[in-house]
């Protein structure tokens, strides 16, 4: 096989990859017995008039591949395709993993990985979820966005799949670590499309997201796991320094050497029983704001002028930054769902959140994405749990300013800039179920945040005419970007400083950030102990 790097092909062409393939490796057509794509991204930026193209790397099976690479032998972009090595996953034989098997806390990226990878190396892990399986939980979803009726158990943060099941499904991270590549083909295996396997930004959406989880979960059961819902932790029992047990319901006691602890972001109760236990943590920074829609077709002219709207091209999204010089704080564009929705994310009651989500044709007509300002545990006086308390504030307020039956408090950009409210005629009519009420979010946020988030409003309409424009809607609060505290761990075991056996893992131990990297965080866990194991 031969390997192609920096083929820019124009967004609208049409032709076979395995012409342009051939044209470009000068070589006939019929000498190109098959192309697989390694990578496709969109380059958008029209620098200078440039246009907007796909710049692919493709492995090509051609004839006469020696004549063909020495002929190519001073291109720089062409080479030999590179061998990817499958993950080695140690099998264990019966009983070599402890006394008990392995249990996983909490089924959402980390723990269902947590899970796979034990499975895989026989190790017939309990996985205990708090919340209801993918069904029964999407029922109970559609009934408090439709109703306002919050099952505490089971809503957009609890139940099977974590939080990223109701959301836009990106599988984009930061990490280039060689073992994405056993989730990605983890994920197709279970039905997800294979262009995750190439695209640059790929997503799933949470429409084939919660089909995909269900399949895992089927794979993990099938490998010999057992996963037991509506089943919430709320103990733990250390022995000489090491985890011993965990209290199930306030009633089971279950023995257990190893624990993947994948509770998630939101799982406060869970968060205040481990720094109870003595478990050790320590507050972190995270990010608070409002999400912000538009219409889709202004954000495609955005980022494709002319080109918008044609067929060759997925719905446009954008990232944004800010730094605050006055206030000293980052402002940024988060989890921005191109033709999605503003969904309604809480999990208890009496206090609103908001979230963002996509399904995977992207296709609402409306985009959104969060804007945040960072907060640091200065703004809460620095205490383990003191974000925590910060968000219940800011989602109480958000409450009770919709008027305290889970409508979301809603103002126009131009009424935010202007310390005005009322303004109901948007350009983008605001997604958010149950339902929306025109409200001060300057109220909402604290001050020092909505100064921040006014600068950056229009800093970023002076860039992008429009962005920032009076009548944009924003909808608060978005108060769930990351975990409010970190649970300490070993870098090398993974085990928490202040329990061996246990394993802190994915975005509520305070370590990832995202589907991809949590369920990295969960795979590396479940190695990390099979690795001390064996």
């Amino acid at each position: 096989m031969i390997r192609v790097k920096n083929l820019r092909v124009p967004y609208d062409d049409a032709r076979p990859l395995k012409e342009i393939a051939a044209k470009r490796l000068k070589i006939s057509p019929c000498a190109v017995h098959g192309v697989i794509v390694v990578h496709k991204a969109l380059d958008a930026r029209r620098r200078n008039g440039a246009p907007i193209v796909w710049n692919y790397t493709i492995d090509v099976d051609a004839a006469d591949e020696k004549d063909v690479r020495a002929r190519a032998r001073r291109d720089s972009d062409i080479a030999p395709a590179e061998r990817e090595e499958p993950l080695a996953i140690p099998y264990c034989r019966a009983g070599a993993y402890g006394t008990h098997r392995p249990v996983v806390v909490g089924f959402g990226p980390a723990g269902i990985f947590a899970a796979w990878t034990l499975a895989r190396a026989g190790a017939a892990p309990l996985v205990l979820e708090r919340g209801q399986d993918v069904d029964r939980r999407t029922q109970d979803v559609a009934r408090f966005w439709q109703t306002g009726i919050l099952d505490t158990s089971s809503n957009v943060q609890f139940g099977e799949g974590g939080a990223g099941t109701f959301s836009d499904g990106k599988l984009t991270a930061r990490s280039n670590d060689p073992r994405m590549r056993e989730i990605i083909e983890a994920f197709i295996a279970a039905g997800a499309p294979a262009e995750i396997r190439y695209l640059q930004k790929p997503h799933i959406g949470t429409d084939i997201l919660r089909r995909v989880v269900k399949n895992l979960r089927g794979e993990i059961v099938r490998m010999g796991g057992e996963i037991r819902f509506s089943t919430q932790v709320t103990g733990i029992e250390r022995q000489a320094g090491r985890i011993a047990a965990l209290i199930v319901s306030d009633a089971e006691r279950i023995p257990a050497d190893a624990v993947f602890l994948g509770i998630g972001h939101s799982a406060r109760d869970t968060y205040a029983m481990l720094h109870e236990a003595g478990v050790a943590m320590e507050a972190k920074a995270f990010a608070v704001g409002v999400r912000i829609e538009h219409p889709q077709a202004f954000i495609d002219r955005m980022q494709y002028g002319d080109a918008a709207g044609s067929e060759y091209l997925p719905a446009a999204d954008y990232a944004f930054t800010y730094r605050d010089t006055i206030g000293g704080r980052g402002v940024y564009s988060f989890c921005m769902c191109p033709g999605g929705m503003v969904v309604a994310a809480a999990s208890e009651e009496g206090r609103l959140a908001t979230n963002g989500m996509s399904n995977y044709h992207r296709a609402s007509g409306t985009a959104n994405s969060a804007l945040l300002v960072q907060v640091n545990p200065a703004d809460w006086g620095g205490d383990v749990l003191g974000g925590i308390r910060f968000q219940r504030e800011l989602e109480t307020r958000a409450f009770h300013l919709g008027g305290g039956d889970f409508r979301a408090p809603v103002q126009s950009v131009g009424d935010f800039l202007a310390g005005r409210t009322g303004t109901m005629d948007f350009a983008a009519a605001p997604t958010y179920a149950p339902g929306v009420r025109p409200a001060d979010l300057r109220v909402l946020l604290p001050a020092e945040c909505t100064a921040s988030l006014a600068r950056a409003l229009r800093h970023w309409d002076a860039r992008v005419p429009g962005f920032g424009a009076a009548d944009i809607p924003m909808t608060g609060v978005e108060s769930r970007s990351s975990a409010p505290c970190r649970i300490l761990r070993d870098a090398g075991t993974m085990e928490a400083v202040s329990a061996a056996g246990l394993y802190p893992v994915g975005e509520g131990a305070g370590y990832a950030g995202g589907i991809m990297s949590a369920a990295l965080d969960g795979l590396k866990a479940a190695l990390a102990f099979l690795g001390k194991i064996k």
